[in-house]
Formats: structure tokens, sequence, C-alpha cells
């Protein structure tokens, strides 16, 4: 077994959480969780073997492992680890993720959630239910092999920024910098990923962001365009009519027609 389909769509049930401490009076443990998943984040060297799979543990290691699957776990000494045993419930939104996968700089934010939801669990259930969905996602979201179904890490981080700067000046050149790659390389790997090129997904979401405060804020329009990045009230209109098929203040009173385009 090298990979598991991770359910996502809704929280999931938090049965137990701790840090978990072997390779004391033994090397070697064998056991299976009947109706849990195990989600383990390793700080030792040692190694786990499901089936005729071995995959190798290192410090900053993750692995998901689901119900009814039988795990050998070999240690080499006092072994540590955070452990989370959950029950994942079936959902449309799902990911193919790997079972073993190196978290790399993104090992010491899911420590930190692992560490909360620990503490939350004698006290507040739903706390600790609320940092292993971020960590499940986060997991979810680390760059994989190819084949896995996720994005490449360059779009995936090209996307973050351009979030995070909707409302200022964006060009292709500036993403690219952000990301550290080529402006000719990301923009082959965006098309290829999202279908659109950079400069479309921008406006997409400029466009997809004041949609929604048209609809659920009592924002100005001049100020709505400002925190969409578009300053010039006749450019932002006419971006409204193309992309949303209606003008803001039609789109406001519920009078678009245009197509609710879907997110890419």
């Amino acid at each position: 077994m090298k990979h598991v389909t991770l359910p996502l769509g809704e929280a999931p049930t938090v049965v137990n959480a701790g840090i978990g401490v072997h390779g004391v009076s033994t090397d070697h443990d064998v056991f299976r969780l009947p109706d849990l998943w195990q989600l383990h984040l390793y700080h030792y060297d040692g190694a786990l073997s499901l089936g005729p799979s071995l995959h190798p543990i290192r410090p900053g290691h993750v692995s998901l492992v689901p119900p009814n699957t039988e795990v050998h776990f070999h240690y080499r000494g006092r072994s540590e680890h955070f452990y989370v045993h959950l029950r994942l419930h079936d959902s449309a939104t799902a990911r193919l993720v790997p079972v073993m996968q190196d978290a790399a700089a993104e090992s010491a934010r899911l420590a930190d959630l692992l560490r909360h939801a620990v503490a939350a669990m004698p006290t507040s259930p739903p706390r600790a239910t609320a940092e292993v969905w971020t960590a499940l996602w986060r997991i979810a979201e680390l760059p994989g092999d190819e084949g896995t179904g996720r994005r490449h890490p360059f779009v995936t981080a090209a996307q973050s920024y351009i979030e995070e700067h909707l409302a200022g000046p964006l060009s292709v050149p500036d993403v690219a910098r952000a990301v550290g790659i080529s402006h000719t390389h990301l923009t082959r790997v965006f098309r290829t990923e999202t279908g659109r090129t950079v400069v479309s997904y921008i406006r997409h979401r400029r466009l997809q962001r004041a949609r929604h405060l048209l609809l659920s804020s009592t924002l100005s329009i001049t100020a709505i365009a400002a925190a969409v990045g578009i300053t010039d009230l006749q450019a932002f209109n006419k971006s409204c009519r193309r992309e949303l098929g209606a003008s803001p203040r039609d789109i406001r009173a519920g009078l678009s027609t245009g197509p609710d385009r879907p997110e890419p």
C-alpha cells in the first residue's frame, strides 16, 4: 500500500490523540485499529511496513494508515511521535495521498497543530477536531509524486500569492518572482494545471471576490473595486459585465443573468 484516499469534506471524529513513546522495551511493534485511521508525525528514524510495502521513517515524516490495516513499526531505540486515532467520514471531497510523506518545512506547522490537538483533547474535543482537520488538509496539500492528482507546488504557491495580493498591482513577473521560477515556466505549468493563463486567473479571482462583496456586504462599489485591485470604475464595470454578465449595480440588485462560473 503506497497511497490512500483521504475524505476531507467533513470534520473527522478524533477519538484519541497523544505522544507515543516506543522502542524502549522492544524494537518491533505489530498492531491494527479495526475501525480507526492512524495519523502519525514522527521524530525518529525507523521503518513502517504495511503488507509488502516498506516505508522509511525519518524525523518530519507523516503517515496515514486506514482502518483495519496491520502495521509493523521498527524502531532504533527510544522513538517518539505524535499520533491521532480518528474516524473519517465519506464525502465527495477526497484526496489521494501517500501513506508516508516527508512534510519537510511543513512539519513544524503540523507539529504545532497536533500539539494543540493533544492539549485540547481532555477539555475541548471540538478544538482538537479543528486542529486535526486543518492538519489533514495541510497533509493532503503537501507537494506529492506525479499521479496523486494534486497540483504542482509552484501552481499552489502562485495561487496563494495571488489571493494575498488581489487588492494591489499584480503581474505575471511579480507572481513568478514570488514563487521563485521564471515567467515562462510559471506560464506553462499554470496553464497545464488550471486551464487558464495567469492573467485570466487573476482577473477571474478578482471578479469572484468582487461578486461576493457586492452580494454580501454594504461596501460601496468604489470601495469594492479598490479592494479587488481595479481602481478605475469604468474598467471595473466592463470587467463585471464581461466576467459576471452584469454591471456591479445589477449584480448587487440580484439582476445578474450571467453564469456563476466555478473556480478552476
